[in-house]
């Protein structure tokens, strides 16, 4: 048969009949005014064509030639335009190769006196070893042998070992290689299956300026992703309060309806509606190529039970098990998207609000902002939506820690922006949590202050769809359990929508306004040992969140008081923060300098740092106030004595306490 022939045929004809009949080149646009009717019949009108009609914010996406687009844009009807759609980020220059890319396990398994730490080399040549520490309890005796992918390291390498100890250092003519995917295996001459994965230390150093680090890791993977605890979320749950009767809206790239997403905690079908924004489809599986918005889901709504020694806690692993699901598809498989399809989006969930109980809507994405706030599409979509009575969640953005990195739409002050905390795998204690550095730091273009909170967000477990991009690109980030660990603001601000939805099961009357109020005022500031801010607010906002205290002490009445949305909308007026920003880009507040430490605050544990008041207040070590030397100038004890007034009012019985 002679198929290929004719296609080879067809190929060579294809640029003489192109010439002849060349189609014009299409523009795509958003065109904005007073009424998206008229403007779908001014571009309709030329030959044009209307690919999304946005009348949440009085405009439309269109496909026009040059010379229609070139008319259009003559009508008084038109009062803005824009030609540039992504909000993905410029393109990066091409970096050179490195030459090395290994990606580490997440987990090691332990059997008998043999540790396997399975390697992911992602680069063509082959990942040479070029040094090799390693620590393990002393008692566990020598390390016998090392293999690399099924070939052994000589043993004469391993002679005259330190107790517990051993650097090794590779020749490059006799450096084990990986060449893709592979074990590194030790044996020692002690059992060590019931040791922990912290209780070992591994690097390894390659050629070609790469590693691979062992990560302390949690005690026990799987029976309880630990977020939910460290948010005081387990404590509501313990309680019945699990986000039932709330829709939240989750823009992002789609789901896969896994039975621990698509059901309850009672096994009942809970996704109460699908839309892809991309194909303007209503109903209809919202197939989720990236993997992204499966994870968002997860955190915020994963409904199997959280096990301790085997048995049921009464918590769950995500923050609020029985919430109602609307699934937005927004991002494609490379989770990317433009902001047309994001308005759209935002807008169905506007216009189903009432239809589907839609009180909460997450946005785990963030883009360099290119207009300010009241300017950007999406965040004029988004003000909407937080006027209808949508409480908004956004990511402060993974571009820290510069300050002035917060994207968009976490850059609109109306909304609730959240930064990220990590734990450092420790779920014990929080005198080591600490903002990592990815997180994105104040004040916005328009001087806000933001992040308005932090939240968990480091190395966060949860469910994504096998073979989906990001598990392709990341396969070193997926548990034997089958769950997926990824960390950013994304994570953190699913998280917090969770507790938005706690908290409007217990109090459905709450307005998006009140709602923020009780978490930025419930929320624990870092504080040091001398009374300082361990870190600025355009770092940790308000401070960490906590669902369990936004319940208990959130207050009403304190957020977005000095603006006026219905203002902000109209174009009336818009709105400035109290930010300060000299010639050299130097951020700061009023008295900022006085309130906040100089010296960085430390990556990991902390002498100094506490999170909230009450640890500050009852620190053992803290000094009298008249014996510093430089008293902070915060009243912190008066604040604890309110703050425990407040606790032990809720512990008397009344009719105020009875909810």
């Amino acid at each position: 048969m002679k198929y290929p022939l004719l296609a080879c045929l067809l190929c060579l004809a294809a640029p003489l009949v192109a010439e002849d009949i060349r189609e014009p080149e299409l523009l795509k646009v958003m065109l904005q005014g007073d009424s998206a009717p008229d403007l779908r019949q001014l571009v309709e009108q030329q030959g044009g064509h209307v690919s999304h009609e946005l009348h949440i914010i009085n405009a439309v996406g269109a496909t026009l030639t040059r010379e229609q687009l070139d008319v259009v844009l003559q009508s008084p009807l038109i009062s803005r335009y824009i030609d540039d759609l992504s909000i993905s980020e410029d393109p990066a220059e091409p970096e050179d190769d490195p030459g090395c890319d290994v990606g580490a396990a997440l987990e090691i398994s332990l059997s008998g006196r043999e540790l396997a730490w399975h390697w992911f080399n992602k680069h063509s040549s082959p990942a040479r070893v070029g040094e090799l520490d390693i620590q393990w309890p002393a008692d566990r005796g020598q390390l016998a042998a090392l293999r690399l992918d099924g070939v052994a390291v000589p043993a004469s390498l391993l002679a005259g070992q330190n107790p517990g100890a051993l650097h090794l250092k590779f020749e490059p003519d006799n450096a084990p290689s990986l060449a893709t995917n592979g074990d590194l295996r030790l044996v020692f001459s002690e059992v060590v299956e019931e040791l922990a994965q912290h209780d070992f230390e591994i690097r390894a150093r390659f050629e070609g300026d790469c590693k691979a680090d062992l990560i302390p890791g949690y005690p026990v993977n799987g029976p309880d992703s630990y977020y939910p605890t460290a948010a005081g979320a387990d404590l509501l749950h313990q309680n019945g309060v699990t986000g039932s009767g709330i829709t939240v809206a989750v823009l992002d790239s789609g789901l896969w309806e896994h039975p621990a997403l698509a059901l309850d905690t009672r096994g009942r079908p809970r996704v109460v509606g699908r839309f892809d924004a991309i194909l303007n489809l209503e109903g209809k599986e919202v197939f989720d190529e990236s993997g992204h918005g499966t994870h968002m889901t997860s955190v915020l709504a994963h409904s199997e039970p959280v096990l301790r020694d085997g048995r049921p806690s009464g918590s769950y692993k995500g923050i609020a098990p029985d919430v109602g699901i609307l699934a937005v598809k927004a991002f494609n498989k490379e989770g990317q998207g433009d902001f047309l399809d994001i308005v759209r989006g935002i807008q169905y969930v506007v216009d189903t609000k009432e239809r589907l109980n839609t009180r909460v809507l997450n946005l785990s994405f963030a883009a360099r902002p290119r207009w300010p706030y009241w300017d950007d599409p999406i965040n004029q979509a988004l003000m909407r939506a937080w006027h209808s009575g949508i409480t908004v969640v956004a990511a402060a953005g993974n571009e820290g820690p510069d300050p002035m990195t917060i994207g968009s739409p976490g850059n609109l002050p109306y909304i609730i922006t959240v930064g990220a905390v990590t734990d450092s795998w420790t779920v014990d204690t929080r005198d080591d949590d600490y903002i990592p550095d990815f997180s994105s730091r104040g004040p916005t273009p328009s001087a806000h202050i933001k992040p308005d909170i932090v939240a968990p967000g480091g190395h966060i477990a949860g469910i994504t769809r096998p073979g989906s991009t990001l598990t392709q690109e990341h396969p070193e980030y997926m548990l034997s359990t089958g769950e997926f660990v990824m960390t950013g603001t994304s994570q953190a601000s699913a998280l917090v929508s969770g507790i938005v939805a706690l908290l409007l099961q217990l109090e459905p009357e709450l307005a998006p306004d009140d709602v923020k109020c009780k978490l930025i005022s419930s929320a624990e500031l870092a504080i040091n040992r001398d009374g300082l801010l361990a870190y600025s607010p355009f770092e940790q906002g308000n401070g960490y969140v906590s669902a369990a205290r936004a319940v208990t002490l959130g207050d009403r009445g304190c957020a977005n008081e000095d603006m006026d949305i219905e203002q902000d909308m109209s174009g009336k007026d818009h709105y400035q923060g109290p930010a300060v920003v000299d010639d050299e880009g130097n951020v700061s507040l009023p008295g900022l300098a006085e309130m906040v430490a100089p010296e960085e605050s430390a990556k990991g544990r902390s002498e100094t740092r506490r999170w909230g008041v009450k640890e500050h207040i009852e620190r053992p070590d803290l000094p009298p106030r008249e014996a510093r030397e430089n008293p902070a100038p915060f009243d912190w004890e008066g604040a604890y004595l309110r703050e425990k007034a407040r606790i032990e009012a809720l512990s008397v019985p009344g009719p105020d306490n009875a909810k």
